[in-house]
């Protein structure tokens, strides 16, 4: 089988060939959808290399062909680790010409993978490359005029993020690097030099963690999934305002850190506020994790006391292909067991993951977003639109009708009530009022990236 695709990007040639060299390029083109999991990226496309986990314990090792590289026009990767050499055959040649306006990209892949599974693939790739490259252009006109070079252009940062390795981290990081960023990941446990990381005791920070940071992210906290024990809630509790405030007290005494980014979430409004529009000056609501994000909020005041920037986001329902909710939504409708549930009346407040690390790389550089920001679609649906359009994006039915009993049994009464069963219609009121651009407005076009329904946007040649 081989695929030819090309298609056309609005940006100079030598701009998307250095977005391609950057660090985190690998891990931003990779489909959630696909069986493969990067865990080293080469660092020259001259003749790196790249490493990907599948299942079973297999590596896929891309190795870059000097010869067929030429710098800012062309490189080339082959599939090197056995058995997969053989099996898959693969060569994959990336070529870049310039065109009126910009740039054409044009792969060419020779391989003995199916077509079908190419075709996905590369849709993928090619819809994330554009919308990235796009969002680029757009956070310029977005930076604070402080962090901007003599010629107008974002200058590049130093970005300490906890949280690194989760969904949303994995991605942010991957993102800032490809926007010119360096990323120090924040860690806890042993952390090995020449990692771009730093040793993090979230109970007892080292004073010295910020040492050269221009902006602190803060991502980490116990996962919310699971019983709604003491035990887990106070491990929900404890791990986000104890390190928060700790965390906060270190960016108020640092002489570099101007701002700090923290992670929250729209349970501060409570589990059911029925049609309510909720916007980020609402008020809070009630329940257990109303309170853990009201203290959590609160944690980071040692930083705004200080003078510091802090914004807080607010976070909807990620839709993410590689952890979260979905991929377990996506096995249950798989095995035609999706439904809605109850009469699915109730409101569903989401955000894809690509928008949602858009924001944060806004909120790092753009001074106008300070305190809540609520980090959600433009359109929340009710739980029959989102499980219908999920259905429809499988191709699988959603005849049955799930009663509350069911997220009960796995989460518990509380559990389910504060998570799958919540009942809140969010807006992001003040992205919009600043004239945010989301990738995906509507949670079909947010589906459609995560599990591999987008076209490719060039036109396509294959052959057996």
């Amino acid at each position: 089988m081989s695929l030819t695709t090309s298609h056309f990007v609005p940006f100079d040639r030598e701009d998307v060939w250095d977005w391609h060299t950057r660090n985190g390029a690998v891990v931003r083109l990779s489909p959630p959808f696909a069986p493969m999991t990067p865990v080293r990226e080469a660092t020259r496309l001259s003749d790196g290399t790249t490493v990907f986990s599948l299942p079973a314990g297999l590596k896929w090792v891309a190795r870059h062909d000097l010869s067929g590289y030429r710098r800012g026009h062309r490189f080339t990767d082959v599939c090197v680790s056995a058995p997969l050499r053989a099996l898959a055959n693969w060569r994959h040649v990336h070529t870049f010409a310039d065109a009126p306006g910009g740039t054409v990209i044009t792969d060419e892949v020779s391989t003995r993978v199916p077509g079908s599974t190419l075709t996905g693939l590369f849709a993928y790739r090619q819809h994330q490359l554009f919308e990235d490259l796009k969002f680029l252009g757009r956070l310029s006109a977005h930076t604070s005029r402080e962090l901007l070079d003599d010629d107008g252009h974002p200058r590049p940062l130093t970005i300490a993020v906890t949280g690194s390795g989760g969904t949303v981290g994995r991605a942010l990081c991957a993102q800032l690097g490809t926007a010119g960023h360096t990323v120090i990941r924040l860690r806890r446990g042993n952390v090995r030099g020449g990692d771009d990381a730093r040793q993090w005791n979230p109970a007892d920070p080292d004073p010295d963690l910020l040492r050269g940071v221009d902006v602190l992210v803060h991502l980490a906290g116990e996962p919310l999934l699971g019983r709604f024990t003491e035990s887990h809630k106070r491990s929900i509790r404890e791990s986000r305002t104890v390190p928060t405030r700790y965390l906060a007290e270190l960016v108020a005494a640092s002489p570099t850190c101007r701002t700090m980014v923290c992670a929250s979430a729209i349970g501060f409004y409570g589990h059911d506020r029925g049609d309510e529009l909720l916007t980020d000056a609402s008020a809070p609501g009630e329940g257990f994790l109303a309170e853990v994000c009201r203290e959590w909020e609160s944690a980071c005041q040692p930083a705004t006391d200080a003078g510091k920037r802090v914004a807080n986001i607010r976070t909807g329902v990620v839709l993410a292909g590689t952890g979260g909710v979905l991929p377990l939504l996506k096995v249950l409708f798989s095995a035609g067991l999706g439904g809605k549930f109850g009469d699915g009346s109730i409101w569903f407040s989401w955000i894809s993951l690509d928008d949602l690390t858009d924001i944060y790389c806004r909120a790092i550089v753009d001074s106008a977003l300070s305190g809540p920001i609520n980090a959600t679609a433009p359109n929340p649906v009710r739980n029959a639109e989102m499980t219908g359009a999920l259905a429809s994006e499988l191709n699988r039915p959603a005849f049955l009708q799930i009663p509350a009993l069911g997220p009960k049994l796995l989460l518990g009464s509380e559990g389910a009530e504060q998570i799958a069963l919540a009942n809140q219609r969010v807006t992001p009121t003040i992205l919009e009022s600043l004239g945010h651009t989301f990738r995906h407005r509507t949670i079909d076009l947010a589906l459609a990236h995560e599990l591999g329904g987008e076209e490719l946007l060039g036109s396509t040649g294959s052959a057996p």
